[in-house]
């Protein structure tokens, strides 16, 4: 916590994962074992005390794993299918929201990118919202994909318009900081429009970018076989540089949250060089020139 406060952060995210195996309806989560230990009820309140004791806010995102699949694609045939999943998800997610409340969390999401689930099952999420709201008083955000967050149906039940800022935005090697400035424009402009209408403020629930060539794109592909890809750090920290550049001065930006930083350096499957994580790499210095300069 104290070199996440020294980068000039004014807030950590705390994701305690749950899982669901592909081909099946129910939401796992095992409370007393077979979790990380930062996942589990105990180092989810440890870790948002030693937050709190570092003057960070924190925001906490319960979210769902589905191995080797994506849960914007999360779909059922049959309404008992969909009805256990719903009530699995609803018990995950209501004892984090417990959990938020007691521990004076700042800020709750109430789920991460499950973009088919939304425009089928509607009034699901309303009543959820409400059954939140019953349990947790703090801010609430849902988190969308960079691709659907105009179509979710419920942000005027919520505090901000949450999504993953994962746009792609330039192919080239090593992006130039212009070009990836002039890329957000159409993309900003949308935001700012959805924004009012809404009349809520935009949150990034996420961003971040791969320290590889072609970092500027789509990350998500560029995951696969990332031992093999070239470092690039001047990327990521011109990607970096771009975002803030573009967005810090909106006052109808509330800010975001980077995915994704290591306690252990440890990085995606064992590359923290390649990984999204700006520890020791030329891009937390430009975190640190943006946070700082707030």
């Amino acid at each position: 916590m104290p070199h996440v406060s020294e980068t000039g952060a004014s807030w950590i995210a705390v994701v305690p994962y749950a899982f669901l195996r592909p081909g099946t309806n129910e939401v796992l989560f095992k409370e007393n074992g077979g979790q990380w230990w930062g996942e589990r009820p105990a180092g989810v309140k440890e870790t948002i005390r030693l937050a709190h004791e570092q003057g960070l806010k924190v925001m906490m995102k319960p979210q769902v794993w589905i191995p080797n699949h994506w849960t914007g694609n999360l779909d059922f045939s049959s309404e008992e299918d969909w009805k256990t999943w719903e009530t699995t998800y609803e018990r995950y997610i209501l004892r984090f929201a417990a959990l938020a409340d007691s521990a004076g969390t700042d800020m709750f999401c109430i789920a991460t990118e499950f973009n088919a689930a939304i425009q089928k099952r509607p009034q699901y999420w309303s009543n959820l919202i409400s059954k939140i709201k019953n349990i947790y008083k703090g801010k609430l955000t849902y988190s969308a994909n960079w691709d659907d967050w105009d179509k979710v149906p419920f942000w005027k039940e919520l505090d901000y318009i949450g999504l993953g800022g994962y746009f792609p935005l330039v192919k080239e090697k090593t992006p130039k900081v212009a070009a990836l400035q002039s890329a957000w424009q159409p993309i900003k402009e949308r935001l700012k429009t959805y924004s009012q209408q809404q009349g809520k403020p935009v949150l990034f629930t996420e961003f971040g970018y791969l320290s590889v060539d072609s970092c500027g794109w789509r990350n998500w592909e560029l995951e696969r076989g990332i031992e093999g890809r070239n470092i690039n750090e001047q990327a990521q920290a011109n990607c970096y540089e771009a975002l803030f550049s573009t967005f810090q001065h909106e006052d109808w930006w509330a800010g975001g949250f980077l995915w994704k930083w290591f306690p252990n350096m440890r990085g995606h499957e064992g590359y923290p060089e390649r990984d999204y994580t700006p520890q020791g790499k030329a891009g937390e210095q430009t975190l640190r020139k943006w946070y700082k300069g707030r």
